[in-house]
């Protein structure tokens, strides 16, 4: 797993990152090595520790009953009707319930799923907490474009607002992608007093990407035109504390939807 230190247009984070390895069709192995998180700042990685969880989100293969099928091909129909998807026939993947606390502030993992694809739209329950009341931004979320050379974006849902990330080696730092529609702004409790709980959901279609809370669109994106963006896919949770067990992240209901070729 790779590390790099990351700062946006409008304010330096320190932020982390590592990778498992997730089950496809069949489950593996889990990998005999412990990802390496990395901190970020402004330019190259500088520091690495040791995470204390492997959680592996693996395909669950119980897609076939017809109620649940129905369900998931009426969402990507109405996301197709909306214009957020360029088709409606696909592939859908569910994967098992993810779990993990992290307690580096300002420090995300990803952990990708086993699945690439360009378009495409993943989505999950959230439910999050903080062991501290002013943590800083963090959350559940996820990531996506991702490559073996560590560039990716990752998208963050916040008590207050959706972060959305580019990180790329060409420039050795990470920023925030351009908001094109929407404010990017929520309101949620403090997950301090009590856990949030969040339908999200996100959509890539060719160089943008919409963010969705509890089905409703709260940020459309540009993406940049000149990365690769046919990557692998994931889970993140960033950390806003370095307090008792930090940000806590829970996923439930993980699915993934792919076109067909």
């Amino acid at each position: 797993m790779k590390s790099k230190k990351i700062s946006s247009l409008l304010s330096v984070l320190f932020i982390f990152s590592f990778v498992l390895s997730a089950c496809g069709a069949a489950a593996t192995e889990a990998p005999t090595s412990t990802p390496q998180p990395t901190a970020t700042e402004t330019l190259v990685p500088t520091e690495t520790s040791t995470s204390t969880a492997t959680p592996r989100p693996t395909r669950t293969p119980n897609l076939a009953a017809t109620q649940r099928a129905e369900e998931l091909n009426a969402k990507a129909q109405a996301y197709f009707d909306l214009g957020y998807l360029t088709t409606a026939d696909g592939e859908f993947i569910e994967y098992d319930d993810f779990s993990l606390d992290w307690a580096q502030i300002n420090w995300y993992q990803w952990l990708p799923l086993g699945d690439q694809a360009s378009d495409f739209y993943l989505s999950a329950h959230f439910k999050w907490s903080s062991a501290y009341r002013n943590a800083n931004t963090s959350g559940c979320g996820f990531a996506f474009a991702i490559q073996d050379n560590g560039d990716h974006y990752a998208i963050f849902l916040d008590r207050s607002e959706i972060l959305f990330l580019d990180s790329d080696s060409a420039y050795s730092y990470s920023r925030k992608v351009g908001l094109t529609r929407g404010t990017s702004r929520v309101k949620f409790d403090n997950p301090a007093d009590s856990p949030v709980e969040a339908d999200f959901t996100m959509i890539v279609k060719g160089t943008y990407a919409y963010a969705l809370v509890n089905g409703e669109v709260i940020g459309e994106y540009t993406l940049s035109q000149s990365k690769i963006l046919r990557g692998d896919f994931g889970l993140t949770l960033l950390s806003g504390t370095n307090k008792d067990y930090g940000t806590r992240c829970e996923m439930t209901d993980i699915h993934a939807w792919i076109p067909n070729k």
